[in-house]
């Protein structure tokens, strides 16, 4: 599928005057059933919603689901005067949520996503929202970002001293060579695939905030204690979804969280990198739908 045609399926909201870009699998298939569960899903760094191309068609027959492009992402705007703090995206994500009348909703998140799920939680356990979660689904997120094994790219671009000339020198092949080492069959990131996804990160001057975008790793040494705290603390019935030979967010990590949530069940996906919905798209789906 190309970036064209993804954008196709979503539509622009306006969320605190920034326009984000968003998926709503009811209104592509043109249909309201109130009695819908509905699945949000928060996508991961450096990419967009459309890692969830090949999944939407299994996830929309059980779930109404919405996923949109954080701010800074994808198709939705990329402002300079912006922090780009995962706080600010957890409230842009309840807010948008909140504009489309959602009440109740199964939360799915994955690699950057997991820590605006965490943020929401943390709120969540104060009773600070008003958005029930039904149930949580992590997916191979660093939460654990002492356990984390981070690429030198990501290092460089966290770095207020080198983020910005690294992120002005990063091109196509810089790009493809980065994601194409986090899957662990190669041949699953294809050619076409890797230009989309570069397609929307350059998207609207992408490239002049990326640097700003990976201060997240900073900001999980600096929140640890309220996102860990919060995973410890929740009650939801949550399901870890890890692809097992994840070279960033290591099978240790789920590991660890087993050990932390306390209504917990590990579902391992084996022979499978980073993007386990691109990659092992048919078996992450099942086990979502499970």
């Amino acid at each position: 599928m190309t970036s064209n045609d993804w954008k196709q399926k979503g539509e622009y909201i306006s969320v605190f005057g920034r326009k984000l870009f968003v998926i709503d699998s009811n209104v592509i298939a043109n249909e309201m059933k109130q009695s819908q569960e509905t699945l949000v899903i928060l996508h991961g760094y450096p990419t967009s919603s459309y890692d969830y191309y090949k999944v939407l068609p299994q996830l929309s027959k059980k779930y109404r689901v919405i996923i949109h492009d954080h701010l800074g992402f994808g198709f939705s705007d990329k402002p300079l005067d912006y922090s780009y703090s995962l706080i600010e995206q957890a409230e842009v994500a309840l807010q948008l949520w909140k504009q489309l009348g959602l009440t109740k909703v199964t939360l799915l998140a994955h690699d950057y996503g997991t820590s605006v799920a965490t943020e929401i939680l943390a709120r969540h356990n104060k009773q600070q929202i008003g958005l029930q979660i039904h149930k949580l689904i992590l997916c191979n997120g660093s939460m654990h970002i002492e356990l984390s094994k981070l690429r030198t790219i990501q290092k460089l671009l966290k770095s207020k001293l080198t983020g910005k000339w690294v992120a002005k020198l990063t091109n196509y092949p810089i790009f493809k060579k980065n994601l194409r080492n986090v899957y662990f069959d190669k041949t699953k990131a294809t050619e076409n695939e890797l230009k989309e996804m570069w397609f929307q990160l350059e998207h609207n001057n992408g490239r002049k905030v990326i640097h700003l975008l990976s201060n997240y790793i900073n900001e999980r040494y600096f929140f640890w204690h309220r996102w860990i705290g919060a995973l410890k603390e929740t009650q939801i019935p949550t399901k870890i979804i890890w692809a097992k030979n994840d070279p960033v967010a290591v099978a240790a990590i789920a590991a660890l969280l087993t050990t932390e949530i306390a209504n917990n069940k590990l579902c391992w996906i084996d022979n499978c990198g980073h993007f386990p919905m691109l990659e092992k798209p048919d078996e992450w789906s099942e086990l979502v739908l499970e």
